[in-house]
């Protein structure tokens, strides 16, 4: 059996999800886009509420940066409409949409100070000079760059120039907040405090945000809600949890988190304990995959195990460990690393199926 996305299909907020937030609606109705023979967008429905926060995510090539595009103004979209707060905004110029965007290349001007850079937006909204500075230092006190306001963008760091980015978008207090890729070009330190940084402000906030990346981890960790696309279209959207706990296709299980796929027939040779022994797995049919995660499956070291051990990579509490079982079908088993000790490359184990599949699928 093979469970589907419904696609085409409006991804609409979630029922009882009422916010009470500055934020504006933002709705996305059969957005269509092609650029010669490439269809980037294929009929894209997506709702987003009040103070959300949503990201988009999926491979390169899959649309996202697209939509995130058209939505700002920058793309004009084959047809379909983006409505904010109900009102239909296809038509109005991106300097007029009332929405802050934050470029993965920070694009900052490199000769205006931080304080300069994060005010120009209130400058082309004619805010006086008083007005206009005193605002630009809140902001800036707000991403805790102060100190940095008199300095020009060499003379910052990577995440530096990014939180002057953010502090610039959200000076206009926009009604939508669009992140293109913000984080990618930082390293793994910065990234981390940055997007918590983000979330922070945006939740106390309320603006609502539309946010573009192909880092799962990202996604998971920020976002009220993830979409994840593939081909120009949503196959699902869906809280973190929703998603890695209940994926709708094979493609959102195995583009998100790691997956094991094991051929249906080869269940039997794990024996099943725990949550497993429930016989939900038996009898599945045939020329199907089991879709598992690696913390679903269980070893133990064993003279006479189904698996031989290939590789082990400690990843701090828990140790990451390769199995190969019969017919070559290798694999990954997440385990608490206290549990693995003497489990090394070419020790027999058993493999132990804990959690049910979370997905079965045809085999592809």
């Amino acid at each position: 059996m093979t469970t589907k996305a419904a696609r085409g299909t409006s991804a609409a907020i979630p029922a009882g999800d009422a916010r009470n937030a500055s934020g504006a609606t933002v709705h996305l109705q059969d957005l269509s886009r092609s650029f010669g023979p490439v269809r980037a967008l294929a009929g894209l429905n997506l709702d987003l509420a009040p103070g959300e926060l949503v990201a988009l995510l999926g491979p390169s090539g899959c649309g996202k940066t697209t939509a995130l595009r058209i939505v700002a103004g920058f793309e004009t979209a084959d047809s379909g409409v983006v409505e904010v707060d109900g009102k239909d905004v296809s038509p109005i110029p991106a300097a007029k949409r009332d929405m802050g965007m934050v470029f993965q290349s920070y694009s900052l001007f490199p000769n205006m100070s931080a304080q300069d850079n994060v005010a120009f937006g209130l400058r082309m909204r004619k805010l006086a000079g008083a007005g206009r500075q005193r605002r630009a230092a809140e902001l800036l006190e707000m991403v805790g760059l102060s100190a940095q306001a008199r300095q020009y963008p060499h003379q910052l760091s990577g995440g530096q120039q990014q939180r002057v980015a953010l502090a610039r978008a959200l000076a206009i207090e926009p009604r939508v907040l669009l992140l293109d890729e913000p984080l990618s070009a930082l390293d793994a330190k910065v990234r981390l405090q940055l997007r918590e940084q983000i979330r922070a402000l945006q939740q106390r906030l309320g603006t609502t945000t539309l946010f573009v990346t192909h880092d799962q981890e990202e996604a998971l960790s920020m976002a009220d809600r993830v979409g994840v696309m593939k081909d120009g279209t949503l196959e699902q959207i869906a809280t973190p949890s929703e998603l890695y706990a209940h994926p709708a296709t094979a493609f959102v299980a195995e583009f998100v988190g790691i997956m094991n796929r094991i051929p249906s027939e080869m269940l039997s040779l794990i024996s099943r304990s725990g949550a497993a022994a429930d016989g939900r797995d038996d009898g599945l049919p045939g020329e199907t995959d089991a879709l598992v995660r690696p913390e679903g499956l269980r070893i133990a070291a064993s003279p006479h195990g189904n698996g031989i051990v290939t590789s082990r990579t400690f990843l701090g509490q828990l140790t990451r460990v390769s199995v190969r079982l019969s017919g070559d079908v290798v694999v990954q088993v997440d385990q608490q690393s206290t549990d693995t000790g003497g489990i090394t490359p070419g020790a027999s184990v058993e493999v132990s199926l804990v959690d049910p599949p979370v997905l079965v699928t045809d085999r592809t």
